[in-house]
């Protein structure tokens, strides 16, 4: 123990004892971050009206209630289809933004980069807002069009982040070498550089399909009608009543976003 606390952390021969009160504040804020999920699991198979923690009696009965309520279940699939459409709108277009901003030599690039990224400098509920006027207009309110269209304007920066950030460390030789070979830009970017930076691509995916699925506020101002998206349901239902049914989405919602984590991050380490 006290050997792997003088052991060298760093290149620059921090020591982990010089780390340690890092480890601790990180495993401080993991705890305060674990903790309320791990008090909701156990609450979403409790068999009282309310939400209740340690349960009495032990049921999965608000399991059930989801699974057969057609209005659960309608939000259920609007979201899944909402965040798989974003996911496929914001990957390509992020995709393409990152490496139109890591090869081009234009004028305010750093400008073009802060522009793509403002949605996430901006507070959300004023994209809300702003998408709430913009879609009345185009009569797209309540739609999934307008749904995908607003959470693809969430996703994107992230898209451009991750992937900019695998552009950062990948050698532009090797596409400049099969582009002087004869191969066209867009077959280069293809087979050469898009597949050495796979596992951001993934990981940006997984980012736009959970920035969609777990996105409240503007799903409060443009869901709704025939497309209701599960989080915006399960903030009306906190409002109006303590469902414990709430606890039982939130469990799977906690384990569906936890696979898909443990799945990206399994396929970056297979392809590496």
């Amino acid at each position: 123990m006290f050997k792997w606390l003088h052991k060298s952390a760093t290149e620059t021969q921090i020591s982990h004892g010089q780390r340690l009160w890092l480890y601790i504040l990180a495993s401080i804020i993991m705890f305060l971050l674990v903790v309320p999920t791990l008090i909701v699991i156990p609450m979403s198979f409790s068999d009282s009206q309310y939400l209740q923690f340690p349960p009495d009696v032990w049921s999965t009965r608000w399991y059930a209630h989801y699974l057969g309520s057609s209005e659960w279940m309608l939000a259920t699939r609007t979201s899944l289809k909402a965040a798989f459409l974003t996911m496929l709108v914001a990957t390509p277009i992020g995709i393409l933004a990152a490496y139109g901003l890591h090869t081009s030599r234009i004028p305010f690039l750093r400008m073009a980069f802060v522009m793509m990224i403002m949605p996430m400098m901006v507070p959300v509920v004023l994209v809300a807002v702003g998408a709430f006027y913009a879609f009345v207009k185009l009569k797209i309110l309540y739609t999934l069009t307008g749904l995908v269209l607003a959470h693809s304007i969430l996703a994107v920066p992230l898209v451009v982040i991750v992937t900019g950030a695998a552009l950062q460390s990948y050698d532009m030789n090797q596409e400049n070498a099969a582009r002087s070979l004869g191969a066209p830009r867009w077959k280069a970017f293809l087979t050469i550089t898009l597949p050495q930076i796979r596992f951001a691509v993934v990981t940006s995916a997984l980012l736009s399909f959970l920035t969609s699925f777990d996105e409240v506020v503007i799903a409060l101002f443009i869901s709704g009608g025939d497309n209701p998206t599960l989080t915006r349901n399960m903030f009306n239902a906190l409002r109006d009543q303590i469902d414990p049914t709430i606890a039982a989405i939130s469990t799977i919602m906690i384990i569906l976003t936890t696979l898909l984590m443990v799945l990206a991050q399994i396929f970056g380490r297979g392809k590496s």
